[in-house]
């Protein structure tokens, strides 16, 4: 993988080389590996070392863009002409910024070196573990093990010099039996917040529980979302924030800035500098990212900007743009829910009837405006009596309005990493199982 060092020298070269009014550049280096398993064996076991350029050339209010995976000085002349080719031939664009120079950046830490010193052999022992405490309590076992680091950086001719160095890790099971199923998932940049022992009893521990599952009526009943299930139903909401979605008329939020849309105690950020997401602290422009509070104590309190859209709102760029020719807009990356001081284990003991929720699987989006989601729920549905877990049930398909979640919480927990969002568990009043499911 590529360093700093060698990343600032070779765009130094590029930006020597080139002729055009301005240039962009982005380059980086990726590496990831990847264990899979199936019916209790290892079927899979795959990793990539690769390279990327971007040259942006821009002439005449004119942009071209090329890219390639070499970087011999070769590669990296062809790459520039090709820039300056397609920049001679495209029509000029008159909302075209120019690019940024220097900026500042807030320090984050990203990169762990425990994870790259992760071997095949490593995962493969990880894995079998889990593997035989399956085959120790009769179930088969599903899932992937994988580790990746990379380094990126963004630059202009005009001096930016944007880099982010990051190491990802990332354990998933599914335990499963002939009529039930329990599954877990955790991700981090640190090796030491994976444990796969641990995360693997949690599965087992699900698909025993969950035998022989029960049938249960749908309708509104109290939920027990874990984390899990929360960040599924979230992240629908979140390009909602998006500034140009909202000019554009095609957010759940036009109109309703200011309003008050959620619960008193739900509050939403977008935070790449939380201990959780050490997030890239510049955008597709290299804008420095802001932390942006998007839902103050239920109230939709501010939207992320792009420098177009920022530009002609008179305001400042909030630093989550695509960067580019990227038409789409903001996107409130890295987001953060707070939460509450109550446990999982408190939320089911205070429910006389509900359902505990693993998680949600086939969502989609069924109206974008009101926020309605619908999917089914998966590997782990368990019945909740007298403020204990009675059995395990069938699973439901649901049909939710997220932002009624969003004002029915009675509880939520200390919000964890899940499904690359921040978000708590959450005990939810007249939640909506709108029908049975086959799915086990």
């Amino acid at each position: 993988m590529l360093d700093q060092n060698e990343i600032k020298n070779i765009i130094d070269k590029i930006m020597s080389m080139s002729k055009a009014d301005e240039t962009e550049v982005v380059l980086g280096s990726y590496r990831n590996s990847l264990t899979r398993f199936a019916e209790n064996h290892i079927h899979q076991n795959v990793s990539q070392d690769n390279v990327y350029l971007s040259v942006t050339a821009i002439l005449d209010n004119k942009m071209g863009e090329a890219s390639t995976n070499k970087i011999d000085d070769e590669s990296i002349k062809k790459t520039i002409e090709s820039a300056m080719e397609i920049a001679k031939l495209a029509p000029p664009d008159e909302e075209l910024l120019p690019r940024l120079g220097p900026q500042e950046y807030q320090e984050v830490q990203a990169y762990d070196p425990d994870i790259d010193e992760l071997t095949p052999m490593d995962r493969a022992k990880a894995v079998a573990e889990v593997v035989h405490a399956c085959e120790r309590n009769r179930l088969k076992s599903a899932g992937a093990f994988s580790d990746s680091s990379q380094i990126g950086a963004l630059a202009t001719s005009k001096g930016l010099f944007a880099c982010y160095k990051r190491t990802d890790i990332s354990f998933s099971v599914t335990a499963m039996g002939d009529d039930s199923s329990g599954w877990v998932e955790k991700t981090s940049y640190k090796r030491a917040d994976v444990d796969t022992n641990t995360l693997g009893q949690i599965a087992i521990e699900k698909a025993l529980n969950s035998k022989n599952p029960k049938e249960i009526p749908p309708g509104n009943y109290t939920a027990i979302l874990e984390p899990d299930a929360v960040s599924e139903l979230i992240i629908f909401m979140l390009g909602g924030f998006n500034a140009l979605a909202v000019d554009e008329g095609r957010s759940f939020l036009t109109g309703k800035m200011g309003q008050k849309i959620a619960g008193d105690y739900i509050n939403l950020t977008s935070d790449p500098y939380h201990p959780l997401h050490q997030g890239r602290p510049f955008d597709g422009d290299g804008v420095p990212t802001k932390r942006v509070e998007l839902i103050k104590n239920g109230v939709a309190k501010n939207l992320v900007y792009d420098r177009l859209t920022a530009k002609k709102h008179g305001v400042e760029p909030t630093g989550h743009g695509g960067g580019g020719r990227n038409a789409y807009g903001a996107y409130p990356s890295y987001t953060v829910m707070e939460g509450g001081n109550s446990t999982l284990e408190e939320m089911i003991k205070t429910t006389d009837r509900g359902i505990l929720v693993t998680r949600f699987w086939y969502t989609n989006i069924v109206d974008p405006m009101k926020v309605i989601v619908t999917g089914m729920t998966r590997d782990g549905t368990f019945w909740i009596e007298n403020g204990k877990i009675a059995y395990g049930i069938k699973n439901f398909r649901i049909n939710q309005n997220v932002l009624d979640m969003l004002n029915n919480i009675e509880m939520m927990s200390e919000p964890v990493m899940s499904g690359g969002i921040v978000v708590p568990a959450m005990k939810v009043n007249n939640f909506h199982f709108s029908s049975g499911s086959d799915a086990i």
